[in-house]
């Protein structure tokens, strides 16, 4: 019997969007299958104190040995997916089929003269078309009575059928128009047959056809000022519109496409792919591999597609859906419709449902990639192997308990900053992550700008070891233990620590400017300095020819990779937000009466180009200082039809005449 907490996800890699989840067994058997619409707040619940869980809910988790999860766009989504994993897993612990009963399915007789619809489980029956399955019968029956004012074919049993022919009087259901009752000959049967075949057409995926011819007549009928019958259209169009958002996941056009996405960093990529059969997502499937090359992600689309399909004509759609084109897209579709024996398609969705849903699997490709990685650097184990083979390879006295990474980011040499993030026994400190403006460096400089954040960090750090006193663990001052602390607060000072290894994101350039830093303050024999190149992964080291080439599968290296990119994306994150002020400044400068006082007055306000752009006047006015002609000034200038330069409302960026 298993401990719930031995493979208990940490509560931050666990996403709140809804999804779906599965609990698997120590011999990797799917044992429970569940839907959440927050899977951080479900899968809590099960990770309490065993005692005060149902008994069987106990048995579950306490059976269990691995909790994965995916990640769907809506709830009903969720439902949907949730199905199809119990009815693919069959898992033991799902109390649905207790009763031995099968899902339920919508049921159309079409083999009858006049057909009926209704809910079916068990063995199908020949003369019969069925779709589903759905989570519960009264999930069809509020389908089934949405649709039927729409399409009002029969729906009664066979002993209701034959009284109304039999009496010359229709049931209920024909006297509020859900039934065309041809059990006493308002419809012929061909007329009936007509209505079930367009029933059957809006359930199998066809809905924009009939949307369409709904919305058309409803106009005309406008048009002809018959009110009564424009009325029923466009409730029966409400009907329509629920009935859609309650099988969110069905396309309009009754899509057959696999639908991709990728996730990737330059060690590994997670790759997530949706497969959608009738407009309906039908399967799933993901993982996390490592990356053999320097390959961009065209080249990554390109070599899935092909690995994927080409030995399986039977598993390629007429479409498939791609975050980009992958290299040489002709190409690829050429093979692919050479194997499957008919035209394949592959493109970039931009808009509608298959972007959205290009987007929902984008989402479960970042997560499993975060998941994974978050598990490998959470291995405690794993962590001190990384850390001991940094040291070895790089010749370090000590274990590296404490690595700063440094990087510069820039625009053609404006807005010049820089990062700093720490990791402490390869975790990230966040609270100790560090910003730097560029102030004494002119252009497009980075061995310059990497020798000034490297000097600035240090030489306060000298500073406060000149004012610190000793404190113990607790933060008493009086202590003899090896904190550096501000002798006023009592707490540790902000740059008092001494890393063990500072890395900058570069090759030897970088390197060796760091390395001049630190030897001009006098702390290049204290502080060892590496350098972590993109293109091949490269570590350099001061004074050496030639890289350090670490194995691909090192620990030591997917930890400096970590810690280099993390470093990149906080430079990023901080360049954005200078180069967004920027923006709104230059926007700004030549409105008339506009000053320094009320142009930070503004930036205060709003935050962004964005958000003051998306202000009205009234809004602009609301900033002290603002007057009603100002206001109408700057917005005309964020808007790009005044004074000042014009601003592309696509990109954010600043047009010159």
């Amino acid at each position: 019997m298993a401990n719930p907490a031995s493979y208990r996800p940490a509560p931050g890699t666990i996403p709140t969007d809804p999804g779906v989840y599965r609990f698997r067994d120590v011999h990797g058997r799917v044992i429970y299958v569940g839907k959440a619409k927050n899977l951080r707040q479900r899968l809590a619940n099960y990770f309490q104190d065993v005692g005060n869980l149902h008994p069987r809910t106990a048995s579950m988790v306490t059976t269990g040995a691995s909790v994965e999860w995916t990640v769907v766009g809506t709830e009903v989504e969720a439902l949907q997916l949730e199905y199809s994993w119990i009815k693919e897993y069959d898992p033991r612990f799902n109390v649905k089929y207790r009763d031995d009963k099968s899902y339920p399915w919508l049921a159309v007789t079409v083999g009858e003269k006049y057909p009926r619809v209704t809910v079916m489980r068990g063995a199908k029956k020949k003369g019969t078309r069925y779709f589903g399955p759905y989570s519960h019968a009264w999930a069809i029956r509020e389908t089934v009575d949405l649709l039927l004012r729409v399409f009002p074919m029969r729906s009664c049993s066979t002993g209701v059928f034959r009284r109304a022919e039999q009496s010359g009087r229709p049931c209920l259901l024909g006297y509020i128009d859900k039934c065309a009752a041809p059990c006493v000959g308002k419809v012929s049967v061909e007329e009936h047959r007509s209505i079930v075949d367009d029933f059957c057409d809006f359930m199998a995926g066809n809905t924009n056809a009939f949307v369409s011819a709904l919305e058309q007549q409803m106009y005309a009928a406008s048009d002809d000022l018959d009110f009564e019958r424009a009325a029923r259209l466009r409730d029966d169009l409400g009907a329509l519109a629920k009935v859609l958002e309650k099988q969110a996941v069905v396309f309009g056009d009754a899509t057959d496409a696999d639908v991709i996405a990728f996730a990737d960093d330059p060690l590994e990529v997670a790759v997530q792919i949706f497969h959608v059969r009738g407009g309906r997502i039908r399967g799933q499937r993901g993982w996390v591999a490592d990356r053999a090359d320097e390959g961009e992600v065209p080249d990554l689309v390109a070599e899935f597609l092909i690995q994927t399909y080409s030995g399986d004509p039977d598993s390629i759609p007429r479409e498939i859906l791609v975050p980009v084109e992958p290299s040489d897209r002709d190409t690829v579709e050429e093979l692919l419709s050479s194997v499957k024996g008919s035209k394949v398609q592959v493109r970039v969705p931009q808009r509608g449902d298959k972007k959205a849903l290009q987007e929902t699997v984008a989402k479960n490709a970042a997560q499993a990639l975060v998941l994974h990685k978050t598990k490998r650097a959470s291995d405690l184990t794993t962590r001190g192997l990384a850390l001991e083979e940094i040291q070895e390879a790089l010749g370090l006295d000590d274990v590296p308990l404490r690595i700063e990474c440094y990087d510069v980011s820039n625009l053609q040499g404006t807005e010049v900053v820089a990062s700093m993030v720490v990791f402490e026994d390869g975790l990230a400190r966040k609270s100790e992550y560090r910003r730097f403006v560029i102030k004494d460096v002119e252009g497009q400089n980075d061995v310059a700008s990497m020798h000034e954040v490297i000097t600035r960090r240090f030489r306060r750090m000298l500073d406060d070891r000149a004012t610190a006193v000793p404190a113990d663990r607790s933060g008493d001052v009086s202590g003899e233990g090896p904190l550096l602390v501000d002798p006023d607060t009592g707490r540790p000072r902000k740059f008092a620590y001494v890393p063990g290894l500072v890395v900058v994101d570069g090759g030897p350039p970088q390197v060796a400017a760091a390395r001049a830093a630190l030897a001009d303050l006098g702390l290049a024999d204290e502080i060892p300095v590496c350098g972590l190149a993109k293109r091949l992964e490269e570590v350099w080291l001061p004074d050496e020819e030639d890289p350090l080439i670490l194995p691909r599968t090192s620990e030591g290296l997917y930890l400096l990779q970590r810690i280099r990119d993390e470093a990149h994306r906080f430079a990023i994150t901080h360049h954005r937000g200078r180069r967004s002020k920027a923006m709104v400044e230059s926007v700004l400068d030549d409105v008339p009466g506009l000053g320094e006082v009320r142009r930070k007055a503004l930036m205060r306000h709003f935050g962004s180009l964005k958000k003051l752009r998306a202000a009205t006047v009234d809004e602009i006015r609301l900033v002290p200082g603002i007057g009603p002609a100002t206001a109408e000034a700057i917005a005309r200038a964020v808007a790009g039809t005044g004074p000042g330069p014009r601003v592309n409302t696509a990109t954010g960026e600043i047009e010159e005449d």
